[in-house]
């Protein structure tokens, strides 16, 4: 597996070294509100690399912090009247069901930033001892920049003539500061606070990711991934205070996902395309398109998410799944096409070469609707043999590994998207077609297109067309085809 390396600016292998398994950190969500659209991509991204190594036999132990104590957090819950852990608890349940729904696969471990507050604590502290975090005249104990040489070395910036003591206290600051930043913050009238031998506060941002990665994963570990807003300076941070600390590399090997712009501009709630996932299944598009779109793009290419590209992705996946569906129906001759088995193993071939090549998901995808374009034209000429289906079916298990969007729990999920904006009184913002397309399971659906069928037979053609045209009405489309009649939500 060759991946680009933040740290190095250059593609490098990707290996486990000094442990069994690959010892893999991911800056998680910030829980104080719902996540959108643009940092969901950076997960999506993070599973696709995941799914791709377990495929390949590599053994994984993978952490993904929750931050869920910082300055937004806190503001937040006091405007809300509420405590930290109420406040957070429903942004992480809300963050995790839209992980599930958009199949990105759950951590082997979730560390919490206030569930490591002592090993926080004990970091600081060592930081203290080597004089590089001092504490200033309020409590709170700052950083030394100017005592670690090495800072900058992530994101390439120069900090030549770093002032020593200039000092920043918020978590996020402009992106060329080169300031002692909070290491924890003293207590102020009304915050939650922690009485630890650092006195009473809490944990600034960046310590609490080189905390919980060096707890779970050892001083030095394999990869770090993240969105590349977070390269500076949180990963630089987070590099500065780990190095000083343990005297050895942080992370070997460091993963950014770019940017998503949406419709070709930066994602912001003033520019009206501030988007969450849950917005999106509420305007009536499907879940497993809007997982196909955001890994379509590599990520290391910025993307521009368009609705137009959304509703090409939903096509894309109907044809994926009823080619799917085409070759689990069988009914082919036997025997064996060596030219289209040669083609089978050649896109075999191309999807791992692609993914295993800086994880390039668009070549990896080009390879398998090719293979598509080509059984189906075999099919349609009636040259596809049996033996070919089942080298076809393990290629396309092989690629759902990864891309995940061949089961079809749309409509479910869709479903539980509804049901969370009627509890949230947000129903109104589902489209009524989208409620019309709901009102009819997976099973009675399959009833009418069975009764349907026999309509058709017994030449009652009237109610077969009044079965279409209710189905229709309601989102559903029916397609006739030599192989049977195949049924699709719009």
């Amino acid at each position: 597996m060759e991946l680009f390396n933040t740290l190095g600016g250059k593609i490098e292998t990707l290996e486990p070294v000094g442990a069994p398994e690959m010892r893999m950190y991911c800056c998680g969500p910030t829980v104080y509100d719902y996540g959108h659209i643009g940092n969901f991509r950076t997960f999506l991204h993070v599973d696709v690399l995941r799914r791709f190594l377990r495929q390949q036999g590599v053994t994984l132990k993978f952490v993904m912090n929750i931050t869920d104590v910082d300055d937004k957090i806190i503001r937040n819950a006091s405007a809300a009247g509420k405590n930290i852990a109420d406040y957070t608890g429903k942004y992480e349940k809300a963050f995790f069901e839209d992980s599930d729904a958009l199949g990105i696969l759950r951590p082997e471990i979730v560390a919490h930033a206030t569930s490591c507050i002592p090993d926080m604590v004990a970091l600081i502290q060592k930081l203290a001892e080597q004089d590089i975090a001092y504490q200033a005249e309020d409590g709170s104990w700052y950083f030394r920049i100017a005592r670690f040489p090495g800072y900058g070395k992530l994101s390439r910036k120069d900090f030549e003539g770093i002032e020593d003591g200039a000092r920043v206290d918020v978590d996020e600051y402009e992106k060329d500061a080169a300031r002692d930043f909070a290491l924890w913050k003293a207590s102020k009238p009304g915050e939650q606070s922690w009485n630890t031998e650092l006195g009473c506060g809490r944990p600034g941002w960046h310590i609490e990711c080189s905390a919980m990665a060096t707890k779970f994963l050892g001083e030095s570990f394999d990869l770090h991934c993240g969105g590349e807003d977070l390269m500076f300076p949180h990963h630089e941070n987070e590099i500065a205070q780990s190095e000083s600390a343990t005297g050895h590399p942080f992370a070997r090997h460091w993963m950014h996902v770019r940017f998503l712009l949406v419709e070709g501009r930066k994602m912001s709630k003033s520019e009206g395309n501030f988007y969450t996932l849950r917005d999106l299944l509420l305007k009536g598009y499907r879940a497993s398109a809007i997982r196909f779109l955001l890994i379509s793009v590599p990520y290391r290419h910025q993307m521009n998410f368009t609705f137009e590209s959304l509703l090409e992705s939903t096509n894309a996946i109907d044809r994926l799944r009823t080619f799917h569906q085409r070759m689990l129906k069988g009914g082919f001759p036997e025997g064996l096409d060596e030219l289209l088995a040669a083609t089978t193993a050649k896109a075999e071939q191309g999807y791992t070469a692609s993914l295993a090549n800086d994880l390039n998901t668009a070549e990896a995808r080009a390879a398998i609707f090719e293979l598509v374009r080509t059984a189906n034209s075999a099919a349609d000429a009636g040259t596809l043999r049996a033996g070919n289906v089942q080298q076809i079916l393990r290629v396309l298990d092989l690629f759902d590994g990864v891309f995940a969007v061949l089961k079809d729990n749309d409509a479910e999920i869709t479903r539980s998207a509804l049901a969370w904006a009627e509890q949230e009184g947000r129903l109104s913002e589902a489209a009524p077609e989208l409620l019309a397309k709901l009102s009819l399971s997976d099973a009675e659906i399959e009833g009418l297109v069975t009764e349907r069928t026999q309509a058709k037979k017994a030449r009652n053609f009237a109610r077969a067309d009044a079965i279409r045209n209710e189905l229709i009405a309601k989102g559903i489309l029916i397609e006739d085809s030599k192989d049977g009649v195949r049924w699709r939500r719009k």
